[in-house]
Order: structure tokens, then C-alpha cells, then sequence
């Protein structure tokens, strides 16, 4: 069952995206890839292009996107990988964090040792 002023059926989401299923696969977006508008909504565009065009004024993640477009995230990453592949986004991976300096995590546990 739908929820009132919401249409989430497959025939909509297959018109979204003009029938793709998946992303392409050079965009390679995941779930906490960073993406950001490289300029605004065009008039004419897609509604829902113009909507992750005006999210994404700011670094935000592919699953925000989906979270707030109310779509799932593989119909959110064809839309990206649309705009993606028109130079409107761009997208970055967040870096990973550094492992700790092994010498330093000897000398806590040297100190912990010693209470």
C-alpha cells in the first residue's frame, strides 16, 4: 500500500529512469560517495534531476540523496550517473582514515599498563 501524495509504484520508477535498471558502470557511485552540483537546475530538466542538482549544493551522500528524494538508491544512482555523465555533478569517495601509528598505540598501552 502507498502512502497518500506518494507514487513509488515500478511503473514510476521505470519511467524515471527511462527504463534502466542499473547506473553506469564508469560513475561508480556507492552509498557514501560524495557528490556536489557543478551548476543549477536547467528549466526543462527532469524533476528529479533539478531536485539532486539543488541538494547537492553542498557534498552530500549518495544515500541522503535517495533518503531525501524518497527513492531507492539504485534509481537514485542511474539519475546521478545521468547527470555524472553530463559534467552537472561530480562525485568523490571519502578518504579512508589513516591506521594509527603502531609506535604510538605501544606507548598507551605501555601507560595503561602502568596504573
Amino acid at each position: 500500500m502507498s502512502r497518500p501524495g506518494r507514487d513509488d509504484t515500478p511503473d514510476r520508477l521505470y519511467t524515471i529512469t527511462g527504463g534502466r535498471s542499473r547506473s553506469d558502470p564508469t560513475a561508480r557511485f556507492d552509498l557514501v560517495t560524495l557528490v556536489v552540483a557543478e551548476c543549477a537546475p536547467a528549466s526543462g530538466m527532469q524533476s528529479e534531476h533539478a531536485a539532486i542538482l539543488r541538494l547537492c549544493d553542498r557534498p552530500t551522500a549518495v544515500v541522503e540523496i535517495a533518503a531525501t528524494l524518497r527513492l531507492p538508491v539504485s534509481i537514485t544512482k542511474v539519475l546521478l550517473s545521468d547527470l555524472f555523465a553530463t559534467g552537472r555533478v561530480s562525485a568523490r569517495h571519502p578518504r579512508a582514515a589513516a591506521l594509527p601509528d603502531s609506535r604510538l598505540l605501544e606507548q598507551v598501552l605501555v601507560g595503561l599498563r602502568k596504573l
